[in-house]
């Protein structure tokens, strides 16, 4: 069975449910009035910004009121989201660069991202650029074969830029319809390898002109706002338009996710609710927040 908002959000929803005083599997009645210091509580536990909570605090009147009524706050949080943008038409093959820190699900994420596209009847190409781990494109072969598609690889060492070239000639030789690209993923704070991914990037703009079409970062939910730095680094290095969360159903700290919209106006595309290719699914921002506050099933 495929996970739900509901089940991947239970560490985040419980921990919120129990600062607030109502027990972790009870859903929150929409029009109940919570203790202004136990929503604070709750909300800096499940890692939301101090900023973002004194915000929602003033901005709901909460200390005026005595406390904060459930169906509003998830209305202003949801409000600190960003819309992704409408969809519009988009040259094929659509090249898509992924970035992320190794451990980030970068590479898991790609062959899920194809696999949608292979339900959908049209034909993915994968791109293995991180040529820094061997064991990377030895998975991503095996999701290929997997999921019926092709991949391109390059040798252990070989220049990440170069291979990933190579990929969008080919899946523009082979009539693709999407290009996802895997890159490295060493720490983020090392300057050589935000180099090595500006490099690929302009690799990928030779190979075919305005690619790459998107550059969405991977971040794992359970690091919480300690991945808002990561954000930021790779922000400022190449041209990111959008994020993926992975791990949801493993994190108690889902409430960073605001800081995205928030802070670095980043939106969230997809979010990864388990383990099975299914399970990443496109980011609902509004069963995301009924979710996470425990207001009916998340619907």
């Amino acid at each position: 069975m495929a996970a739900t908002w509901w089940s991947a959000l239970t560490r985040t929803r419980d921990a919120i449910l129990r600062a607030v005083g109502l027990g972790a599997q009870r859903g929150a009645a929409p029009e109940e009035r919570w203790p202004v210091e136990r929503v604070e509580e709750a909300l800096y536990a499940a890692d939301v910004a101090p900023s973002l909570v004194m915000e929602a605090i003033e901005r709901l009147g909460a200390r005026r009121e005595g406390g904060v009524v459930p169906q509003r706050l998830a209305e202003h949080l949801a409000g600190l989201l960003v819309e992704p943008p409408a969809p519009g038409s988009v040259r094929r093959p659509r090249v898509v660069v992924l970035v992320g820190t190794n451990g980030s699900g970068k590479t898991t994420t790609c062959a899920k991202l194809a696999w949608r596209s292979r339900q959908t009847g049209r034909r993915p190409l994968l791109c293995a650029a991180d040529t820094f781990r061997a064991a990377g494109s030895d998975q991503l072969r095996l999701w290929a074969d997997r999921i019926g598609c092709d991949v391109v690889t390059g040798a252990t060492g070989a220049d990440a830029a170069a291979v990933a070239f190579d990929a969008v000639t080919a899946a523009v030789r082979r009539n693709a319809d999407e290009l996802y690209v895997d890159t490295a993923g060493r720490m983020h704070t090392r300057e050589p390898l935000l180099q090595e991914l500006q490099k690929l990037i302009r690799s990928v703009r030779k190979a075919r002109e305005g690619a790459p079409d998107d550059c969405w970062l991977v971040l794992d939910a359970a690091l919480g706002r300690n991945a808002l730095s990561q954000a930021s680094a790779f922000a400022g290095a190449v041209p990111l338009n959008g994020a993926i969360i992975t791990k949801l159903d493993g994190s108690a700290k889902a409430g960073f996710v605001f800081s995205l919209g928030r802070e670095l106006r980043i939106p969230v595309l997809y979010a990864g609710l388990g383990e099975s290719p299914e399970d990443l699914v496109e980011f609902d921002r509004r069963r995301f927040v009924r979710s996470l506050l425990g207001l009916g099933d998340g619907r």
